[in-house]
């Protein structure tokens, strides 16, 4: 909860405002049973009219003045509370944009998307409601007692009673209540995770038939949010007709005792009509303070999630100072090791070797080999778990941020688009460029041709995760993007994989045009893609098993050879 408190500073008058006229709209409901009784004692009991008219109109005044602070308190609070969540959800956002892969891939995609939208929601509404009722419900309470005591002091001890009988009922079960809404949470992220998987894996799952599996899977995660929503609400449930029994009890006590003081000439009718108005008020309020209290647990919780979130430290610490060396080295591995987590193998083991400026670099090997692993740490994405990754001859760790992502641009596995247009896609690269820059990108990508064939060329739209377009198209145009960028180092993780054999071809040879102080790295398992690299880099679980040119690797490189053969002889049948 120490966050919120950060962002309320910023709407310090809406938090103070909205209490007091709440307050000030509680003087008035407290006022009224006295006007009340005001009235049965004296103009009821004397007939005076006028004097009935008289206080009715007070009412209607108090009343119409009470609709106006409560309208300005309203507002206030939705304000403040609206107002923060709309910050805190920036901040979250930032913030998750600061982590590195490593404390992404931890929290994981889903938890983190509910976080920024339920979990805040759910900060909101418990903001709104604290702030409009955390000072007038207690006052209320309290105000209803103290004149309770007033009109008669044996009775009030009777409301004081069944204050503490409420409290303890109300703070029994938001104690109960407090974990229970974290698990519910909890559940509602393995929701958008199986919704996010089913929704980016529509294609897979029409290919496979597994329709009816992947639903089976989404009901017994709705199931078990549907249970534990249930087993909370079963438990909140409770609190309700507790408390209206606790104050039927004491409306059926006061009545009973009432009257006999009544009758006995200790107490007014109207003094009787104000106890009962009293205790209803309580009642109403205590009712609101329970739900307060049920928001506040589900807030608190969801605060809790988000607020380790944002204690989350980076793993990466990036410099703020760099010079550059001139080396003629760009990428340079000494003996480098990686594994995603403790539990788990290393995916890169002892890798070594030098990539000079100029050079055209290709990776190779099997499913799962570490090819893309190796990208990721030239990118910086993770960092090595032991050895040193150089760019420039510079250890990767003393590069500031800003300058890494202008010395490295990549393509990764998966192309991904963006809603917008094709230039806004583009324009992620380098948001100065012109078209004619565009057009030179897209023409080495080889994507010219079909973006000119499109009626509005470079606004022709793109739908999310370019789904309007066919794979080739996605993975040439994320080129042209990358190309764009004018790096020194380009990355193009298995970019060629949905191209023709004669587009691919093209495009390798458009690649040779680049200025030649840029480095490329092509990683692929088509050999074809790679063979008139400069140098070819196999890898084999995670080893570096072979390091040379394409006839060095075929008499050196059994690994190689095997990949080279293997596909020779598909391509013969």
């Amino acid at each position: 909860m120490k966050h919120l408190k950060d962002y309320l500073k910023n709407y310090k008058l809406e938090s103070i405002l909205s209490p007091l006229l709440k307050m000030l709209e509680a003087c008035f409901d407290l006022a009224v049973p006295l006007i009340v009784a005001d009235v049965i004692d004296t103009g009821i009991a004397s007939g005076d009219s006028s004097y009935i008219v008289r206080r009715f109109f007070l009412l209607v005044a108090m009343a119409l003045l009470g609709l106006a602070s409560c309208f300005i308190a309203q507002f206030f609070a939705a304000k403040a509370a609206i107002g923060t969540s709309s910050a805190l959800r920036h901040d979250l956002l930032k913030k998750i944009q600061s982590l590195s892969l490593k404390e992404t891939d931890k929290l994981t995609s889903s938890t983190l998307i509910t976080r920024m939208t339920s979990d805040v929601m759910q900060v909101q509404n418990g903001l709104n409601l604290f702030l409009r009722l955390f000072m007038r419900s207690p006052f209320i309470v309290i105000g209803s007692t103290v004149l309770a005591f007033a009109i008669s002091k044996s009775l009030a001890w009777v409301f004081v009673a069944a204050i503490a009988v409420l409290f303890i009922i109300v703070f029994s079960v938001m104690k109960i209540t407090n974990p229970m809404y974290e698990d519910v949470q909890k559940n509602l992220d393995k929701i958008t995770e199986v919704t996010g998987e089913n929704l980016t894996g529509a294609r897979v799952i029409r290919a496979f038939s597994r329709e009816e599996k992947q639903t089976e899977t989404f009901n017994n995660a709705n199931t078990k949010l549907y249970n534990s929503q249930i087993r909370v609400g079963k438990t909140a449930a409770v609190l309700n007709p507790m408390t209206y029994v606790v104050v039927n009890t004491v409306i059926i006590l006061v009545l009973w005792i009432g009257a006999k003081r009544t009758d006995s000439g200790l107490l007014l009718s109207g003094d009787i009509i104000a106890l009962i108005n009293y205790i209803s008020q309580i009642l109403i309020e205590l009712v609101k303070l329970a739900n307060l209290i049920t928001q506040l647990g589900r807030s608190v919780a969801c605060m809790n999630r988000i607020g380790r979130v944002l204690d989350t430290e980076c793993s990466m610490e990036y410099k703020s100072d760099y010079t550059k060396k001139d080396t003629g080295e760009a990428v340079r591995f000494e003996n480098v090791s990686f594994r995603y987590s403790d539990a788990g193998g290393n995916a890169l083991k002892n890798i070594s070797f030098t990539a000079l400026k100029g050079q055209t670099i290709g990776i190779t090997g099997g499913t799962g080999c570490g090819k893309s692993t190796l990208a990721g740490l030239i990118l910086r994405f993770y960092d090595a778990g032991s050895g040193t990754v150089y760019i420039d001859g510079t250890d990767i760790k003393d590069i500031p941020k800003e300058k890494l992502v202008h010395l490295v641009s990549a393509v990764l596995q998966r192309a991904v688009l963006f809603k917008g247009t094709i230039k806004s896609n583009m324009l992620l690269a380098d948001p100065n460029a012109t078209d004619d820059e565009i057009y030179a990108a897209l023409e080495i990508a080889q994507a010219k041709d079909f973006v000119d064939a499109k009626s509005q060329k470079l606004d022709a739209i793109v739908e999310q995760g370019g789904a309007n377009l066919s794979g080739g198209q996605k993975q040439r145009l994320t080129i042209a993007r990358a190309l764009l960028a004018k790096a020194e180092i380009l990355i193009l993780d298995d970019s060629f994989s949905a191209l023709d054999f004669a587009t691919d071809a093209a495009l390798r040879a458009a690649l040779r045009s680049l200025p030649k102080n840029i480095t490329v790295f092509i990683i692929s398992q088509r050999v074809s893609s790679i063979k008139n690299a400069d140098r070819i880099l196999v890898l084999d679980d995670g080893a570096l098993v072979g390091n040379g040119t394409h006839e060095e690797l075929l008499k050196n490189c059994g690994v190689y050879r095997e990949i080279y053969e293997s596909q020779n002889k598909s391509e013969a049948k």
